[in-house]
């Protein structure tokens, strides 16, 4: 039942996922850029160590456009680019992007793309209050943003005293 509900869900939130970081990418120019003369090359992302008791995810290649924007590729393909990255604590890796830090990478593969894929990690960031004004108008909006910043903080604290206690608690 489970392994059926993810067969149907993985795929829509791919989709989504995609249409979030292409709407990122697309605000940025210089991003494009640096993409377009990758067209048609794969980059992909490998999770290693996830929790067992998360569902498998799909693929995660995501193939470069004529664009400059991403397109998921739904069968496993041949990367030109691969990152791995050590995911035994999502809710730790949710809460490092949001805070715009980036977690240690394992990167292999086209050194101009990973060179790339680097700024854009370093660079990109999604202008949640410009979307949420252009949506809701300016009032509603920097509420929104100011709620949504302040739970991001509070969720951050509580896993850096989480952390903190279990490194504590494993010093013992």
């Amino acid at each position: 039942m489970l392994q059926n509900l993810n067969a149907l869900l993985a795929p829509a939130l791919m989709d989504r996922l995609v249409l979030v970081v292409n709407h990122v990418m697309a605000a940025e120019p210089q991003a494009v850029a640096r993409m377009l003369p990758h067209q048609g090359q794969v980059l992909r992302l490998e999770l290693l160590q996830l929790p067992r008791l998360l569902p498998a995810p799909p693929p995660l290649a995501f193939r470069i456009t004529p664009a400059g924007l991403v397109e998921w590729c739904r069968d496993p393909v041949d990367a030109d680019l691969r990152v791995r990255l050590e995911a035994s604590n999502p809710a730790a890796l949710a809460l490092q992007a949001l805070g715009g830090s980036m977690p240690p990478l394992v990167i292999e593969g086209d050194a101009l793309l990973a060179a790339d894929v680097d700024w854009l990690l370093k660079n990109l960031r999604w202008d949640v209050a410009d979307d949420l004004q252009r949506l809701f108008g300016p009032t509603v909006a920097h509420e929104l943003h100011r709620l949504g910043s302040g739970l991001a903080g509070a969720l951050r604290k509580a896993m850096q005293g989480a952390e903190a206690a279990a490194g504590r608690m494993r010093g013992r």
